[in-house]
């Protein structure tokens, strides 16, 4: 079927698709972040220039019966099948990556197969930006229609807040335009949804003015993790949260040498120095060879350097904040748990060569709040923590085991949380791995009605049955 489908896609988008062992099509196998997407080899790869070409994609795939496609943006995400594909097709985006700011600077469209720095450039004369990701090496796209955090979201909510156009080509091969006025319903959906009713071709987002943010890399010597922690809940649940305030704060260990490294990631959206909300943070003893601070342009911080491809794993979670003293407690009670197991696991358990992480990110209320009609069916007025665990490796052998103690550890760390009634159902797409229930967090009535959107926009189930990469509707 697969070959069936390239030899019709050759015909009707003769210039735009290529076959294994060509140039253009191991481009795009290399361009993946991680391994396992890049291991997969589809039996050909459309890389479309315009919306009409993805709308005539659509035409000629659903003709034919079990020709399956992945959408790939950027390709940052690291389950395998999310955006490459095992002898079907691969739909490669990354030709639609023009920015263009409007007349009136008040809003830019964007080509979903962008990288967010090249976007953030593009704007930068302007004074103007988007609140998108903070990696530049990600794709618009797929951060978008995956909610999106940004430097920005406790001024602005999440990316997807942003956009106030999809352009979309449906299961029909239809062209159209959802935002508030036109095809609302869909609007909604893609705002967090996925990959679930139609391969987006442009984004509209309200731009937002921007200044030199402050930002830089503090790093703590490991006997200081409880003191990271402690600091780190008291900004996480404050109840006043700095808006201009954005922090990941992140706990590796090495499974070779059995030890931890921190490192926390703080911005401010102004360019201040050493801003109050920090002034706990900044206090504790850090590496001062390594700590570095500056203020500079989103372009400039965003351009992080490449990282080589390698086999990654996410898995994620979502923890309240009622109080500091509950969130230093969940969250350094959770490092001992992790802390006891990774130290005192076996070789054959956590076998050296597999790198582990612990990444904590605020999800203040005065986050959420600002998405008035989110399908992500959070409590708007809890602070709250997203947690991501994330396992990266080299060697293929180690696979078996990296995925069988990640989903330990994690049942683990929810256990502690939900032990004190912590645990909270949202898991956020764009952080979560495959066996994860992403959908189903959002809660019954968001499911339901993204159910209905789809069966209304992709009657044959399109998006379902050809599409098997992504979080999908069960």
């Amino acid at each position: 079927m697969s070959t069936s489908c390239c030899s019709e896609l050759a015909i009707s988008l003769p210039s735009r698709v290529s076959f294994p062992h060509s140039e253009a099509y191991n481009l795009t196998e290399l361009s993946y972040w991680s391994t396992q997407e890049a291991l997969l080899s589809p039996a050909c790869i459309v890389t479309p220039t315009s919306s009409e070409e993805v709308s005539t994609f659509m035409s000629t795939v659903t003709k034919i019966t079990n020709c399956t496609f992945a959408i790939k943006g950027q390709g940052h995400a690291p389950a395998p099948g999310f955006a490459n594909i095992d002898n079907g097709v691969t739909l490669d985006m990354t030709s639609l990556n023009q920015t263009a700011i409007n007349d009136n600077k008040a809003s830019a469209s964007v080509g979903p197969g962008s990288a967010w720095v090249d976007v953030y450039r593009t704007l930068q004369p302007y004074n103007k930006t988007i609140a998108g990701g903070r990696n530049g090496a990600v794709g618009v796209g797929g951060l978008t229609v995956g909610g999106g955090i940004s430097y920005y979201s406790p001024q602005v909510g999440w990316t997807c807040d942003s956009v106030i156009n999809f352009e979309i080509v449906l299961a029909s091969a239809e062209i159209v335009n959802a935002n508030a006025t036109s095809y609302w319903d869909l609007f909604r959906a893609l705002k967090g949804g996925g990959n679930n009713f139609g391969i987006v071709t442009r984004i509209d987002f309200n731009t937002i003015d921007t200044v030199p943010l402050y930002a830089g890399y503090l790093f703590n010597p490991a006997n200081q993790i409880e003191n990271v922690l402690g600091a780190f809940a008291g900004i996480a649940a404050s109840p006043d949260y700095d808006i201009h305030a954005s922090i990941v704060t992140s706990l590796s260990f090495n499974s070779t040498s059995k030890t931890w490294s921190i490192v926390n990631i703080p911005q401010y959206t102004l360019p201040l120095s050493n801003p109050p909300i920090y002034a706990e943070l900044f206090s504790i003893p850090n590496i001062t060879t390594s700590t570095k601070f500056s203020i500079q342009n989103i372009s400039t911080l965003s351009a992080e350097p490449p990282f080589p491809q390698e086999y990654q794993l996410f898995r994620t979670s979502t923890y309240a904040a009622p109080s500091i003293t509950d969130a230093s407690s969940l969250l350094i009670d959770i490092y001992h748990s992790l802390n006891n197991t990774l130290t005192t696991a076996s070789s054959a358990v956590s076998p050296p060569g597999i790198g582990w992480s612990l990444a904590l990110e605020p999800l203040p209320s005065k986050f959420t709040a600002r998405s008035s009609d989110s399908i992500f069916g959070l409590n708007t007025t809890e602070n709250a923590i997203i947690m991501l665990f994330s396992i990266s490796w080299t060697n293929g052998a180690l696979s078996a085991a990296a995925h069988s103690l990640a989903q330990s550890l994690l049942k683990d760390m929810d256990g502690i949380a939900e032990a004190r009634g912590l645990l909270r159902p949202f898991r956020y797409y764009n952080y979560a791995g495959p066996e994860q229930d992403v959908i189903e967090s959002y809660g019954e009535k968001n499911v339901q009605f993204l159910k209905r959107v789809s069966r209304r926009y992709d009657p044959d189930g399109v998006f379902w049955r050809q599409v098997p990469g992504g979080f999908k509707l069960s």
